[in-house]
């Protein structure tokens, strides 16, 4: 990877209570793993983040505790951080929106793009809680999600589907401060052009480097752009916050959204001042060949940090754009989401009052949801910590020492010549071996895959120590036993470079126990990943890496949440509602199947030929393999909508839709297909209406 600039940013978290393990699997961990990897490979790395102290969940947190805003932020910001700082999170610089800095730096962004004609004033209607006398911003409000039915959407994005929401058109609206049905008024709002950006955006989104990009981000992003971008409000009817910096709009402040995300930008600004140098930021922010940015975010950010504000920082000119956005899906808690409203989560400050923070973080890394949703199980990180750490790396680690301490004097012995097994170890140690095959996974943000390669790192080191045998070659062959002491040693070395960017706190210590300084930089071989520990080298004293974490203490934690776990029932899956007039678009035609056919190399495919009375025969492919044999279909008649557009299934163009009863998610299971009752002899191409 080419030395250059790294900015890396995580999503700025609400500062009105504490961090759960959702939290930190989706945008903080990897952020982490990232940032020290490339620290490790000698770039120049800046990570800032900060807590987000306006909006409307710290006005609705002040009003539920009959504080002030201020006292909420101020409350929750220190936790925040030390927990963080806590758990490994290696900012550089954590600050908060609520500075001036901050509010100089929002207001300065939104002036530009209002003097470019990007903002424009419009009288909207706003819900209005007639029982408080106040209008109720967005999150102040809550529904059914008119794109989805989640009936508990809020009134700026739907959590179910991740798409923006515009309050008004919420079914069945209830204010969140009152619980009463809102009535509709009128206030005057200034809105962003994101319609007018959209070309902007698609052309850079359609840039070749996007495609490596997660699916789940550009594909909520064509969806965006397909339906249009719409203008965006960006200025809200509350008392905290940031006031908006023209004539006409006292007492109302920037929405949360627009100056969350500049909150990246003045954090650095506050870096740099303390720095010494105030116009230091900019080496990172404005230096648009050399600066890799990259947003880590959960996926209901997307919005935001993918559209909106790119959109801001390529209207506003000179910004850095993201290399990348890579967003994760959700954690769930034992098959349920994290609800902080039922107390159901697994908090991080209380996890680390009871546990150390490294097997966490790789229990998370082995589990983090990169492309789908994953669970976190307290019985499952249990038996990481006690099967794949203690007793896999901490055990290999052990022997290694113990041995040389107890054998050699506590010095690393002379390697000599190699067998066929130690030349295997070699290659795992070679610049091409350990550190480059978990680098690759940390640089394209692949997590998993990059834990995985380190288990298998691991399991080998106690395989070759195993098969090695240095307790009976020391009296057989005491070269050969030195031989393994001295590669051992150096695997030892190799595991903690593999696992800092994910273990940091037990990479140091296996530094420390090598004798060797708890600085990366201060090793001497440290810019080619490959220790070269010479002969002699003394070693530091040997302690156990990972304790095995006993039942008492899992159970322990986990009776902190599992008494608030409640059951939810399995709601049937909401479908949109569509308009008669559009159903009767569907052209529904009895077919009357002539032939069937396997599809090749296809578990689920037939090819059907059905005849459609006057719109002739058609070929249509139906996911039914394994409910009928082909021979047994000839002769049925079905139902079929004969107006899809045709589509291309494993090279055959099907021509439209055989009906059938299905499950699974998404329908995505055939059980059986739609039939025609035999006893009424409806000819084929029958419309059915």
């Amino acid at each position: 990877m080419k030395k250059k600039k790294v900015l890396v940013t995580s999503a700025l978290p609400y500062a009105n209570g504490p961090i759960h393990l959702g939290h930190l699997a989706g945008a903080y961990l990897p952020a982490d793993i990232f940032v020290r990897f490339c620290r490790l490979c000698g770039h120049d790395v800046l990570y800032v983040g900060g807590t987000d102290e306006h909006g409307v969940p710290i006005t609705i947190s002040a009003d539920r505790q009959g504080i002030t805003p201020q006292q909420v932020v101020d409350k929750w910001y220190p936790h925040i951080r030390d927990t963080f700082e806590r758990a490994g999170i290696s900012f550089d610089h954590f600050s908060r929106t609520s500075l001036p800095i901050h509010h100089q730096t929002s207001q300065d962004i939104f002036l530009r793009l209002h003097e470019q004609g990007l903002m424009t004033a419009r009288t909207q209607r706003q819900l209005y809680d007639e029982q408080l006398e106040r209008f109720l911003p967005d999150r102040y409000v809550e529904g059914t999600c008119n794109f989805c039915g989640y009936d508990q959407c809020s009134g700026d994005q739907c959590e179910k589907c991740g798409k923006p929401i515009d309050p008004l058109e919420l079914k069945t609206p209830r204010s969140k401060l009152s619980g009463s049905t809102p009535v509709v008024r009128e206030t005057e709002h200034l809105y962003l052009k994101l319609d007018k950006l959209q070309p902007r955006l698609e052309k850079w989104l359609s840039k070749p480097d996007k495609k490596y990009w997660k699916e789940n981000v550009l594909n909520f992003c064509r969806g965006m752009f397909k339906d249009g971008l719409k203008e965006r409000a960006v200025t809200r009817d509350l008392s905290w916050g940031i006031p908006v910096p023209l004539p006409g709009y006292e007492g109302k402040v920037l929405y949360v959204w627009f100056d969350a995300t500049i909150g990246y930008i003045s954090s650095t600004r506050e870096w740099a001042e303390q720095q010494g140098d105030p116009e230091l930021w900019k080496k990172y922010w404005w230096d648009q060949k050399n600066t890799r940015l990259v947003h880590f975010i959960g996926k209901d950010n997307i919005f935001f940090h993918v559209l909106m504000f790119p959109a801001t920082l390529m209207a506003y000119g000179h910004y850095v754009l993201p290399e990348n956005v890579p967003a994760n899906e959700y954690l769930n808690l034992e098959g349920l989401k994290f609800s902080t409203s039922r107390n159901f989560a697994v908090w991080l400050h209380d996890y680390l009052d009871r546990f150390e923070p490294d097997p966490l973080r790789y229990y998370l890394c082995s589990n983090m949801p990169e492309n789908r949703d994953t669970d976190f199980n307290i019985r499952e990180f249990q038996a990481h910590n006690n099967n794949e750490l203690a007793d896999t790396v901490g055990n290999f680690i052990n022997r290694t020492l113990t041995f040389i301490n107890r054998y050699f004097d506590g010095k690393v012995p002379a390697r000599s010549t190699l067998g066929e097994l130690d030349r295997k170890m070699m290659v795992w140690l070679s610049k091409e071996g350990i550190s480059d095959d978990v680098g690759m996974f940390f640089d394209t943000f692949r997590f998993r895959a990059a834990a995985n390669v380190f288990g298998e790192f691991s399991r080998f080191c106690n395989k070759y120590f195993n098969d090695k045998a240095p307790w009976k070659s020391r009296k057989s062959d005491l070269a050969d036993c030195a031989t393994t002491l001295n590669i051992c040693a150096h695997a030892a070395y190799a595991m903690s470079v593999a696992m800092f960017p994910i273990m940091p706190f037990s990479a140091v210590k296996i530094w420390k126990q090598l004798g060797l300084s708890e600085k990366w930089e201060d090793h001497p071989w440290s810019q080619d990943y490959s220790a070269k520990i010479p002969e002699g080298h003394k070693i530091g004293p040997v302690e156990v890496l990972f304790p095995k974490i006993d039942d008492e203490a899992i159970a322990d934690q986990e009776a902190t949440y599992k008494d608030n776990q409640q059951p939810q029932k399995e709601e049937p899956a909401k479908t949109p509602e569509i308009a008669f007039d559009d159903f009767l678009k569907l052209d529904i035609r009895v077919a009357l199947v002539k032939d069937a056919q396997e599809v090749p190399k296809s578990k689920k495919l037939l090819k059907l030929t059905l005849d459609v009375g006057e719109l002739g025969e058609r070929t249509v492919c139906a996911g039914i393999k394994g409910q009928y044999a082909p021979e047994a279909l000839v002769g049925r008649k079905v139902l079929m909508v004969a107006n899809l557009a045709p589509r291309k299934v494993m090279g055959i163009e099907s021509q439209g839709m055989v009906l059938a009863a299905v499950a699974g998610e998404g329908g995505s299971e055939a059980l059986g297909l739609t039939t025609v009752d035999p006893e009424r002899d409806l000819p084929p191409g029958t419309r059915i209406s």
